[in-house]
């Protein structure tokens, strides 16, 4: 039974291969003779064209045509395929210059210009036809004059020699008769080794959908292209348990990872709770008191009013920091970004933290080319720079900041904001971009710091595609290392 399938897979694919082979080896033969034939036609009209030409051209500039008449004689007739061409010029009607037999067609043949006409009665033409050219159809051209009073027609037989010429040497068809045979031979055994791995492939499929412990001696398989392919399914199959093990397992990822992410949104209201606690109810307490004692001194109930502001201020700093902070976790994949240059960002925020105040002791020195340019959100990256700004004032106790580009490749440029300030503790590093995470908690609050800076600054980078590393200077101070991308249409250098 085996090998009765073995061999009804070979001949299933080796009958349509082999009828397949020898219908083109045939076709093309027929083809090509076709298409010599029909060179050989175009040839001989555009040669019967030419004497016709020759002959209007004469007419045209008075010339004797006796000369070109004696040239086809002695020439033209000397040729197999127009030994018999006849050539016959009527002026007005009338036969004037005739090579052979006298030529006549008919109006409608004349009006076609060129073809194929039948023989006239012999008795009219009384041909002695050669061997060769036992035929009764010619090829003709009939040229006119532009004043249509010269007609030239000229004809040749349709020979034997035109049809030999058109098909090929016989060598030719015992050199394709032999590759033919050679293609049989390699298609019988190339669908006898198809025919092999294909019913090794269907038991594979038969045995497998049928039971599902089905293990496939791998070792049996041939070492070939079809086998490889046998193989890796084999492989698919015995990995196919794993595989839904694996699945389940990234479930469990997934779902630990969406259980974390609420665990984070939980962990950050608690935080922000904790954070606004205390404003508030230092707020409520200056208040309380102003409210308590309305014979309250002036100096005294400015001095109150004042640390209440300077609460209010750190209440809408922290609003206005959650309020991005959520705006970047939410939406960080469908910012609105678009071609701008970077100098002039960093341009903005020099001039605006010089004019406001904000740099305080600090000196903010740039080092941004002109015309690097980026794709991003100008007002993001402006308050990106500040929160990193206003960060190097409150902790680094330095007395300079500043940016600058340091590399690129084809996609990203790389800058470094630094200060020259204290840095922070190695331990504190990996932190730093948390979530209301303070290096000096009691000096960050006195300070007026969120806690929220940082990590702004990190989705900010983030949501732009790029990336952002925190570390300490060697001479001193904290380095923040970031790429954003280079603009779509960034020349190179």
């Amino acid at each position: 039974m085996v090998l009765k399938k073995h061999i009804s897979y070979q001949w299933r694919l080796f009958i349509p291969l082999i009828t397949t082979i020898w219908a083109l080896i045939i076709g093309m033969a027929l083809w090509q003779a076709n298409k010599e034939r029909d060179y050989r036609k175009d040839k001989l009209y555009a040669q019967l064209s030419m004497i016709n030409d020759r002959i209007i051209e004469a007419y045209k500039t008075e010339t004797n045509p006796q000369p070109f008449f004696n040239f086809v004689s002695t020439s033209f007739q000397r040729m197999p395929e127009y030994d018999l061409i006849r050539i016959s010029v009527y002026k007005d009607k009338s036969l004037i210059y005739n090579i052979g037999e006298i030529v006549s067609l008919t109006d409608d043949e004349i009006s076609h210009d060129a073809g194929l006409t039948n023989a006239p009665d012999e008795d009219d033409l009384a041909i002695d036809r050669a061997p060769g050219h036992e035929t009764d159809y010619f090829f003709y051209k009939a040229t006119s004059s532009d004043d249509g009073r010269l007609e030239v027609l000229t004809v040749v037989p349709v020979n034997d020699m035109l049809h030999k010429a058109s098909l090929p040497d016989p060598k030719i068809w015992i050199v394709v008769v032999i590759i033919a045979v050679m293609l049989t031979i390699l298609s019988y055994y190339t669908t006898r080794y198809l025919g092999t791995n294909v019913r090794i492939l269907r038991n594979f499929a038969i045995n497998a959908a049928n039971d599902s412990n089905y293990k496939p001696d791998i070792s049996k398989i041939p070492h070939d292209e079809l086998g490889e392919i046998t193989r890796q399914i084999a492989r698919l199959h015995n990995n196919l348990t794993q595989a839904l093990e694996n699945t389940r397992r990234e479930h469990d990822v997934a779902l630990h990872a969406m259980n974390e992410k609420a665990r984070l949104k939980r962990q950050l209201t608690n935080n922000i709770n904790h954070e606004l606690k205390t404003p508030v109810g230092v707020i409520k307490g200056y208040l309380d008191t102003i409210v308590d004692n309305p014979d309250m001194d002036p100096e005294a109930r400015d001095r109150f009013i004042t640390k209440a502001q300077e609460h209010v201020n750190r209440l809408v700093s922290l609003m206005n920091d959650v309020s991005s902070l959520t705006r970047l976790d939410e939406a960080s994949s469908i910012i609105n970004t678009e071609e701008i240059d970077f100098h002039d960002v960093v341009y903005s925020v020099v001039s605006d933290c010089t004019e406001s105040g904000v740099l305080g002791n600090l000196s903010f020195v740039y080092d941004i080319p002109l015309n690097c340019r980026i794709n991003g959100n100008f007002n993001l990256l402006t308050g990106m720079l500040n929160n990193l700004v206003k960060n190097a004032r409150l902790h680094s106790k330095g007395t300079e900041c500043g940016i600058k580009l340091v590399g690129e490749d084809d996609k990203f440029y790389t800058f470094v904001f630094y200060d020259n300030g204290i840095g922070v503790g190695e331990e504190h590093i990996p932190h730093l971009f948390d979530r209301f995470y303070r290096v000096d908690s009691g000096r960050s609050r006195k300070a007026g710091g969120t806690g929220l800076g940082l990590p702004i600054v990190q989705n900010t980078v983030v949501a732009h595609g790029g990336t952002i590393e925190i570390s300490n200077r060697p001479e001193g101070g904290l380095q923040f290392t970031f790429t954003l991308p280079k603009a779509d249409n960034q020349p190179n250098d």
